[in-house]
């Protein structure tokens, strides 16, 4: 495969330009992005594209680019489409003057990988708008950059576009990133819109623009854990079984839900309107039943609690309409069908494709988005204060819901929801809790949180063998003992590391999630040190972490939600962490503004 990939080496292609390139429509792809850029901002959209070309290139791509921007809404730059297989591929087929590059290198492709990404063609890895690029020009520099780089540079990307490889030193990150440093002052969701239009910066998400995305297993970590605790704290019990937990959405990050209330050892329901992604999660093994009837959908929960056995239903419609037939069935029936609830709908982005509307279909919404954005913003808003209304009246009936750190809560307020605490004097504060405050927030402030690694062999036994010591050390850790509230998280990452070969958790690169303190994530990391070094391990090993980890991320309505002190609006923690990794030993570091909700 080295061969394929030497290309990764030779910069953009120009000589001779390659032609044109229809998107793929077999792929999913991204809702027109919109923005009100206006005539002469357009036309800089369009120079600003042009600056990654010569100037002999620009009558041929500059009506191209204007087209783009018209019909898309963002110039992606489709003509440069990669033409060999995106993929993770091992350490040593890539063109790099060292270990360090070519491991930057796979996990890029690893989050434009058709298998992961969730719009791969727009460079979108998850979230609806997670972007890796801005466009594929990017892409190939970065990559050219990539493989010319020593061991004595760093190179240094803005929010997708590479602005060149600067003298370092060995001890120094390889690579350093931000994505949306906007001013704070025009952290609007409106400048976000026009200055990604003009191709001057991007939401990276969390993992997407710092190329640590390791599918949605990261997720399915995350939401067992969080499932498991919500039955322990609301539920009061260790047993899920037959216990119901209805959720929306299955793309990126959310996709990993039915899976995870399968490990968890409950009955997921999942509503989701796109069919390619539910027949995506179904073909993946991480989905059981495709639904589009709500009678049957309501006769499989039915079912499912009579054997209390664990499985995974997928309504195929809009999430609105489960919850008020839920409702509907609690008024006629007296039973109470759902037990813990929560959602995962792209909220952070809901008038832009992440949220859609339960009164419209979804060809018909993609429409309407594209050619009435605002009447696209009064459907969702309408239809958020319907979804609260049903969830409220469950609620009161025994169910317990929690925000996922989605800005549903926040949104769903926005839009005019029941959802606000009367005298609530911080902001911070809803009718429910967000999963921090309630649930996951003492287990990170036991210094838990995500430890990632992606076996850069590629192989399946390299991941075994890492599975192997992570058992192996928890277990020493237990018997040497600890707190029972610490065990207690060490025993759920043990099951989980124990079943994850079975669960068939593998999308894209080889890799793993756990949760872990201190004590443990340096044993781990040690191990990984010494089978490479003795050949028990093929190559190196790729350790990351994401915005759960302990100061990883400043955001008031999710990871710092449980802070009081009015401190929680500000992000310094984010900050410090990012520059303090950079000299105590990281290979690339990234600060990400989300959006205006957190950095």
């Amino acid at each position: 495969m080295a061969a394929v990939l030497e290309v990764l080496s030779r910069g953009l292609p120009l000589e001779p330009l390659p032609p044109p390139c229809k998107r793929d429509e077999a792929l999913p792809h991204a809702p027109v992005r919109s923005h009100n850029l206006t005539a002469p901002e357009q036309r800089l959209a369009v120079q600003n594209a042009l600056r990654y070309f010569p100037p002999s290139t620009h009558r041929a791509l500059a009506l191209e680019f204007e087209s783009e921007l018209r019909e898309y809404g963002h110039i992606y730059m489709y003509r440069f489409l990669p033409q060999f297989p995106v993929r993770a591929y091992p350490l040593r087929d890539f063109p790099a003057r060292n270990q360090h590059a070519a491991a930057i290198m796979l996990m890029i492709l690893n989050n434009l990988d058709p298998e992961v990404a969730q719009f791969p063609q727009e460079l979108v890895t998850y979230g609806g708008n997670g972007q890796v690029f801005s466009n594929w020009a990017q892409f190939w520099l970065t990559m050219q950059y990539l493989s010319q780089m020593s061991e004595e540079q760093t190179l240094v990307m803005c929010s997708g576009h590479p602005l060149g490889l600067f003298p370092s030193g060995a001890a120094a990150p390889r690579a350093v990133i931000t994505n949306g440093m906007v001013i704070p002052n025009y952290s609007s969701r409106q400048n976000y819109d026009n200055m990604f239009a003009l191709g001057v910066t991007m939401f990276g998400q969390m993992t997407a623009g710092s190329y640590c995305y390791i599918g949605p297993q990261g997720i399915v970590h995350g939401t067992t854990i969080t499932v498991l605790n919500a039955g322990r704290k609301y539920l009061g019990t260790e047993d899920l079984a037959g216990k119901v937990f209805v959720t929306s959405g299955l793309g990126g990050m959310s996709g990993a839900q039915p899976k995870a209330a399968v490990i968890a050892g409950c009955i997921g329901v999942v509503a989701e309107v796109s069919l390619e992604a539910l027949e995506k999660r179904q073909a993946q093994g991480w989905l059981h039943k495709i639904e589009r009837d709500l009678d049957r959908v309501i006769r499989r929960i039915r079912e499912a609690k009579r054997t209390k056995k664990a499985v995974s239903i997928g309504y195929h419609g809009n999430v609105v309409s489960l919850w008020e037939r839920l409702v509907e069935e609690k008024e006629k029936t007296g039973e109470l069908l759902v037990d813990l609830g929560s959602d995962q709908t792209s909220c952070h982005n809901p008038y832009n494709g992440g949220y859609y509307p339960v009164q419209l279909e979804y060809v018909e919404a993609q429409e309407v988005l594209a050619m009435e954005p605002d009447r696209f913003r009064s459907l969702v808003q309408a239809s958020l204060v319907r979804q609260v209304a049903a969830i409220n009246k469950l609620a009161e009936s025994g169910m317990f819901f929690w925000d996922y750190g989605n800005a549903f809560l926040l949104e769903a307020r926005r839009a005019g929801a029941d959802v606000g605490v009367q005298g609530d004097a911080t902001g911070l504060n809803f009718r429910y809790p967000s999963y921090v405050q309630d649930i996951m927030g003492d287990i990170f402030s036991l210094g838990f949180g995500p430890f990632r690694w992606v076996c850069t062999s590629g192989s399946p036994d390299d991941l075994h063998v890492t599975d192997q010591l992570a058992v192996r050390i928890m277990e020493d850790i237990l018997a040497e003992g600890v707190p029972p509230v610490v065990e207690a998280q060490y025993l759920d990452n043990l099951r989980w590391i124990r079943e994850a070969g079975q669960h068939h958790l593998v999308v894209g690169s080889q890799a793993r999630i756990l949760y872990s303190d201190r004590v443990g994530r340096t044993r781990l990391a040690l191990a990984f040190n010494s089978s490479v070094r003795d050949g028990t391990l093929q190559a190196p090993v790729v350790i990351s972490r994401d915005h759960h980890d302990v100061s990883g991320a400043d955001s008031p309505y999710r990871e710092t939600s449980n802070i009081t002190d009015g401190s929680a609006f500000t992000a310094d923690m984010a900050v410090q962490n990012c520059i303090g990794d950079s000299f105590r030993g990281a290979t690339w570091v990234a600060l990400h503004n989300g959006g205006g909700v957190g950095w």
